[in-house]
């Protein structure tokens, strides 16, 4: 009863004019850079982030949320339309939704698509606000050794999750704990790693690592490689409205794609990639005519669709109970989070229990906003795919400098940003996750805190970690997730010799 209060009350904040407007905002862009092709949430956010520093926080990170949510409505209408994910979480959406479109059926697909979302999006929040709750509870009562533990389980699930090499992520997350070293250590007043600079003193900012590295970077990545041959774009044929039958064959799918992609989202090593290809591959072996897959089958829409958007709710849980991110774009609504100097994390919805619930409710009308803007507004929105790439990165690149510049000029930042672009551009050439490294910048000096804190707590004595029950689980679960990854690509190299 008490949760239902206090999503009441979250839902009075979300719905106030000042955050609705926020809210709009976020859902628009979002949908505006999911369907651009190589334009991710998390790049969009990380260039809203100098722009926003001066703005109120509940209304900024309401905004970036939509820009989440909205880039998943629009990354499954470049998948149906231009065969091109616009996130790895939309590849099983291209699988049968390009299908559909190529057979006349875009409509029917981008239909079940909206629709699969917003159940998903809407019945994930009420799941969000039931279970952060419980882990806040728990998280509570968590000492020094537990924290320390929990950002190393969240140092190596990030690491080990993004990208294709377990060893890859954690040389991206290490650069990003020595870039958390920079400036002056807090318990001891001593500079460190600044080189005479007095700007580095400060630290290393997120926000210009965030830009430099997905802004500056994606814009050179996409120019090393651009063509100047234009991607062929399918028509919207069909009916928006779907048939009985189409209603019928996707219902079921929803929610089996909700029952998939919450819990595996909610888990701190979730994502949305591993729930919506198991639900495309469970609603394969299910279908009641599974010829049909591979040919346009709406099965193959509804259920990841719906799986990528709970998913992404799922990723809120522990980024507000534990202030843990799990994918890109969590990790830059920490950086948000951050630059207003709040902590994600149980204390947070003591402190900031308006921002927290008010937060949790805008997902729900932003869900609604959703659907309301991208049926009726399809033919708008295939419209934007025609904008030429050289325009748009270099409006990128314009807006990336300028935004950076405005909330810390100095020649210092500029080059700190130059050199990230240059960072982020290489790191992708040799497929780098950029993730670990950002998450590495912000979590590297919290997590550092809290081991000294407990070493002085327990005399020096290293053992403090293995004694706690709490931080010793936590710890087993974070070689489990190192190792995991490497078990399974022996097994697969085993198995293809026997093969």
């Amino acid at each position: 009863m008490e949760t239902l209060n206090l999503l009441w009350t979250g839902l009075a904040v979300a719905l106030q004019p000042g955050n609705l407007v926020f809210a709009g905002i976020g859902v628009l862009l979002g949908t505006l850079v999911g369907i651009l092709p190589g334009i991710s949430p998390s790049l969009t956010v990380a260039l809203l982030l100098p722009v926003t520093f001066k703005l109120d926080p509940t209304g900024s990170i309401i905004m970036f949320a939509g820009i989440y949510f909205g880039a998943m409505y629009g990354s499954s209408t470049t998948a149906i339309l231009l065969n091109t994910p616009g996130e790895a979480a939309s590849i099983a959406t291209a699988i049968e939704g390009h299908s559909m479109a190529k057979a006349g059926r875009a409509g029917a697909a981008l239909s079940t698509a909206a629709i699969g979302s917003f159940v998903a999006g809407s019945i994930a929040s009420v799941g969000l606000a039931l279970l952060a709750p419980l882990i806040v509870e728990l998280a509570v009562s968590f000492g020094p050794w537990d924290y320390f533990a929990l950002m190393v389980l969240a140092f190596i699930t990030v690491s080990a999750t993004f990208g294709d090499s377990v060893l890859r992520g954690l040389t991206s997350l290490a650069l990003g704990l020595v870039f958390g070293l920079v400036g002056i250590d807090k318990l001891t007043g001593q500079g460190r790693l600044a080189f005479d600079i007095p700007n580095l003193l400060d630290g290393i900012s997120v926000t210009t690592m965030a830009v430099g590295l997905f802004a500056i970077g994606e814009s050179m990545h996409v120019a090393s490689r651009f063509s100047g041959i234009a991607d062929k774009v399918e028509a919207v044929r069909g009916s928006l409205w779907m048939t009985k039958e189409e209603w019928k064959r996707s219902w079921k799918p929803w929610l089996r794609g909700i029952g998939l992609g919450f819990p595996i989202g909610a888990l701190p090593a979730g994502g949305a990639e591993v729930p919506t290809l198991l639900s495309y591959t469970i609603e394969r072996k299910l279908a009641a005519k599974p010829e049909e897959f591979g040919r346009g089958a709406i099965e193959g829409v509804a259920g990841p669709e719906s799986a990528n958007n709970a998913a992404a709710t799922g990723t809120m849980v522990p980024l507000l109970a534990l202030g843990l991110p799990t994918s890109a774009t969590a990790a830059m609504m920490l950086a948000g989070f951050q630059q207003y100097g709040l902590v994600p994390g149980p204390l947070l919805f003591i402190t900031n229990a308006d921002l927290v619930w008010g937060l949790i409710a805008s997902f729900m009308v932003g869900n609604l906003m959703l659907l309301v803007l991208n049926l009726p507004l399809v033919g708008l929105w295939v419209k934007l795919l025609s904008i030429p790439q050289p325009w748009l990165y270099a409006g990128i690149l314009v807006f990336a400098a300028m935004g950076t510049l405005a909330a810390n000029p100095s020649l210092t930042e500029l080059g700190l940003l130059v050199a990230f672009g240059v960072t982020g551009y290489l790191m992708r050439c040799w497929d780098y996750p950029l993730a670990p490294m950002i998450v590495g910048l912000i979590l590297g000096p919290m997590a550092e805190s809290q081991f000294r804190r407990a070493l002085q707590i327990s005399l020096g004595d290293p053992w403090v970690f293995f004694k706690h029950p709490g931080s010793a689980a936590l710890l087993s679960l974070a070689l489990v997730a190192l190792l995991a990854p490497l078990l399974f690509k022996q097994l697969r190299a085993f198995k293809g010799d026997d093969a």
